[in-house]
């Protein structure tokens, strides 16, 4: 899997891509069903009924842990994989070693969360969303909608069962029973007309929301195409669109300490905000590959992930950041800590530790 393909998987700055994103999972299928119905007809029978990759369960892979995983999370002490082929991994042991768990789809899961250590959500193409209430070792699909063609790309797990699902096309669903069941919303439109006035822009179906993330106070941010970004003050039920920092697609947002809250994407655009969004400055990050993933240390460092191996560590507070750059030139999309500072990474490559990332 080269890096490109990593970014169209990851999301896409072209609306027309999302719909090859929400077929490519289950592209291999499709082409498998085409011949099988071909000799069918040849030989008089009725064609059979194609079964897509997304319904069908995944299966046990000697190397998944080195297969493409496009997210992280943890689940107290554990942590949570997830990426092609419906491939949902678990580790005990600080991403030492890894546990492939049984899941109902070989679709691509591109977002999980937990809201806390036993009930965790995972969203992926076809709209599809699995949750878990026993630590990720089980999953049941609870929403799927391939007629969509709209990819989910993240997910956010709150408090009390609350859970936000968002994807291409401004798709956005909400669940207050941890991920059980899901009612279609959009973001807000009353802040996406604003944002499209401002911007010139006409909303045809919502912009992609590619990222979506929680401060300490459960405000929430949505990272999205064409560089919009969003912000809610009351999880989710209202929002508001906020300055644009650039035109180009933001991929993650990271909400930091009080106000501060940093938004990336394309070619290295890195950009902090130190009120919540109201106003922003550039970071020079060193590196133009475009950046996908991060996350907060325990003594206070911040570590920003990318393609091409790219790994940025700031030592104050992301007022700058030094790039270290991985050997490998593997694509990385999200990243976590673990004892000592490790960051446990995943990508292009699959599960990758990164011990004592200091530049």
């Amino acid at each position: 899997m080269s890096t490109l393909a990593l970014v169209l998987l990851k999301a896409s700055r072209l609306r027309v891509a999302a719909v090859g994103l929400a077929l490519l999972s289950g592209a291999a299928a499709g082409v498998a069903g085409a011949a099988d119905a071909t000799g069918a007809a040849a030989g008089g029978g009725a064609p059979p009924k194609v079964r897509d990759l997304a319904e069908m369960p995944s299966e046990l892979a000697r190397l998944a842990s080195r297969s493409l995983l496009l997210d992280l999370a943890t689940a107290g002490n554990r942590l949570v994989a997830v990426g092609s082929r419906g491939h949902i991994l678990i580790s005990d042991d600080a991403g030492q070693s890894w546990t492939q768990t049984e899941t109902p789809t070989q679709g691509l899961l591109t977002g999980v969360c937990f809201a806390d250590a036993q009930h965790g959500i995972v969203v992926g193409h076809d709209e599809i969303i699995l949750a878990s209430g026993d630590g990720g070792r089980t999953w049941k699909r609870t929403h799927f909608a391939p007629q969509a063609q709209q990819p989910l790309l993240d997910v956010w797990c709150g408090a009390q069962g609350r859970a936000i699902a968002v994807g291409a096309y401004g798709v956005y669903l909400v669940s207050k029973d941890y991920g059980a069941s899901w009612q279609e919303r959009k973001l807000d439109a009353a802040a996406q007309a604003a944002d499209a006035a401002d911007s010139g822009d006409e909303i045809v179906g919502g912009y992609h929301l590619n990222a979506i993330a929680a401060d300490a106070s459960s405000r929430l941010y949505v990272a999205a195409e064409a560089g919009h970004l969003y912000r809610s003050d009351d999880q989710g039920e209202t929002w508001k669109a906020l300055p644009s920092p650039y035109p180009g697609s933001l991929f993650g947002v990271l909400p930091l300490k009080g106000d501060a809250v940093l938004a990336f994407g394309l070619r290295g655009n890195l950009f902090k905000s130190a009120d919540a969004g109201a106003s922003w400055r550039q970071v020079v990050t060193g590196t133009d590959a475009m950046l996908d993933g991060a996350t907060t240390l325990d003594d206070g460092r911040i570590a920003v992930v990318g393609l091409s191996g790219v790994v940025l560590l700031s030592h104050d507070g992301a007022s700058s950041f030094s790039l270290l750059q991985q050997n490998d030139r593997k694509g990385l999309a999200a990243a976590r800590e673990v004892r000592n500072g490790t960051l446990v990474t995943v990508g292009e490559a699959g599960v990758k530790l990164i011990k004592e990332p200091n530049p």
